[in-house]
């Protein structure tokens, strides 16, 4: 995509993008640098969807936290620089390895990026005798195979991948079961079970199902930290605001506290209600960056609407927020530089069959599983990057979760994942406030079905080439149905949201070379 920003001009189309989340402003951000005119409409009184922050009181001093998403590792590179943000905002990436705790182990094992090193460390820690360093080598073609798909706006299909990586990498990497793969390459169930990590982080997906693992390889595929997961300076959610203010001063016409309610597409208008009244909108082109089902309910198109209320939508993911009055002094410290920052993977289980057993038990109506708990030092990376704030603070995604009920209800939930965690702490005292997000609190409060942050699970008949709604994919990937002036960008299409704007910019890039040819 040519980087050049071209000036809106009579021949410019008019183009509406629907949700200000991050693909909607990523999508905004490309379209205007491209010369078209662009109104983005957004439900809620400010943008971010997911990536935004909540303000508490804690004896009496204001300290934000982030609501939704924590950390930033899926974006491409380029998207965080073409976009302008580069040039804006500060990031950061531990360096200290990351750290995994089973139950019943002394020492955390550390994961390097070294193979040499991984291998030792996994022997020594799990007894793995399995190829390391052939997962890690395989692990990274698949990488920069998908990378230079979204680099090119490539959508994916499973003869692409056999012709970039062969068809044994292929059957393996993505149209393969997660079993399968780590079967493969690992003979210790503690290395299977930390790797599996990804399958499940975002629904109730089985290690069995097919398509499982590639889920794996695409957690991996930003590019922003080279892989790897970070910070930003301020929080996360200073890239959707930042956006925002970078849309705005290119011309992009945003409209805040905006209900849309219909979406004619025969004729390209838009009615939607805002402060002032009923207002219709016109456009050349309508980009939903939205949930699937909320773009097919505006559509009213019923077969849309029966695809996305027939798909697997559940979310079980929780997260925990946590401040500290004074700096958290992990009882692991090792006393290397960073220490405090790095990222910790705390497993309750250690068998791949205790594993898939928790992802899915509740479905079956039990409130809380406990499988393993992600924990991020916000506060920490932040002090790295020269802002201390009132508080110290970590947030902990955790699995699983169902979806029946809120965190104010779950309060048992909440004080049992607090203790786990602060039982790694040397000075628990101090924490001092948590609140406790579940899969309700989250649809409630973004409006995601299912209480799933990607929109809908990653399973076989929703990843991979068939993550889109399109009636001819192989034409026009990222169409809305059968509508020629509509596309969509949002979580629930290739790859996925966590924040990376990938999905808008393929899509954008799709509908340039369709609205130049």
């Amino acid at each position: 995509m040519n980087d050049t920003l071209y000036p809106v001009t009579e021949t410019s189309q008019h183009i509406a993008v629907i949700g200000a989340g991050i693909n909607g402003l990523v999508a905004a951000n490309y379209l205007q640098r491209a010369g078209h005119k662009v109104t983005l409409l957004e439900r809620s009184d400010r943008i971010g969807g997911a990536c935004v922050s909540e303000t508490v009181q804690v004896n009496g001093i204001r300290q934000d936290y982030a609501l939704g998403a924590s950390t930033l590792g899926l974006m491409q590179d380029f998207v965080w620089r073409e976009t302008g943000l580069a040039e804006r905002l500060q990031i950061w990436a531990p360096s200290h390895p990351d750290l995994v705790f089973f139950p019943e182990m002394d020492r955390p094992a550390r994961i390097f990026g070294d193979a040499s090193h991984a291998a030792r460390e996994f022997a020594d820690k799990w007894g793995e005798h399995g190829d390391v360093a052939g997962y890690l080598a395989d692990e990274d073609r698949v990488v920069r195979f998908l990378q230079s798909g979204y680099r090119s706006g490539r959508p994916p299909s499973v003869d692409d991948a056999v012709a970039g990586l062969g068809a044994d990498l292929t059957e393996l990497w993505i149209t393969g079961s997660a079993a399968k793969l780590l079967d493969h390459y690992f003979t210790a169930e503690r290395t299977r079970v930390h790797i599996a990590m990804d399958v499940s982080e975002s629904g109730p997906v089985s290690v069995d199902e097919p398509y499982s693992a590639f889920i794996m390889p695409m957690m991996s595929s930003g590019s922003v930290f080279g892989g790897d997961y970070g910070f930003v300076k301020g929080g996360i959610w200073q890239i959707t605001r930042e956006l925002g203010r970078i849309n705005q001063e290119l011309g992009v016409d945003l409209v805040l506290a905006c209900t849309v309610h219909e979406v004619d597409t025969k004729n390209g208008a838009i009615r939607c209600e805002i402060s002032a009244g009923t207002r219709m909108i016109h456009a050349d082109h309508i980009i939903f960056a939205t949930d699937p089902q909320t773009a097919a309910h505006l559509t009213g198109d019923t077969a849309l609407s029966d695809q996305t209320q027939g798909e697997r939508l559940l979310g079980t993911s929780g997260k925990l927020n946590l401040m500290f009055r004074n700096p958290v002094r992990w009882k692991d410290n090792d006393g290397e530089p960073e220490s405090d920052t790095a990222f910790r993977y705390i497993f309750a289980v250690d068998t791949m069959t205790d594993f898939d057993a928790a992802a899915l038990a509740v479905v079956d109506g039990e409130d809380f599983a406990p499988g393993y708990y992600q924990v991020y030092c916000e506060g920490a990376a932040m002090r790295q990057m020269g802002l201390v704030e009132p508080f110290d603070r970590l947030a902990v995604f955790f699995k699983n979760l169902a979806l029946g009920r809120t965190g104010e209800q779950l309060a048992s939930v909440e004080a049992q994942v607090k203790e786990i965690i602060l039982s790694y702490i040397a000075n628990p005292e101090d924490c001092v406030w948590s609140r406790l997000l579940t899969p309700r609190d989250l649809q409630r409060t973004f409006g995601f079905p299912g209480g799933n942050i990607e929109h809908t699970m990653l399973v076989a008949g929703q990843c991979y080439f068939d993550r889109n709604y399109a009636n001819d994919p192989n034409r026009r990937f990222y169409q809305f149905g059968e509508f020629q002036n509509v596309s969509i960008c949002g979580s629930g299409t290739y790859p996925c949201g966590s924040v990376a704007g990938t999905p808008a910019y393929m899509c954008v890039r799709e509908l340039l070379h369709h609205l130049e040819g």
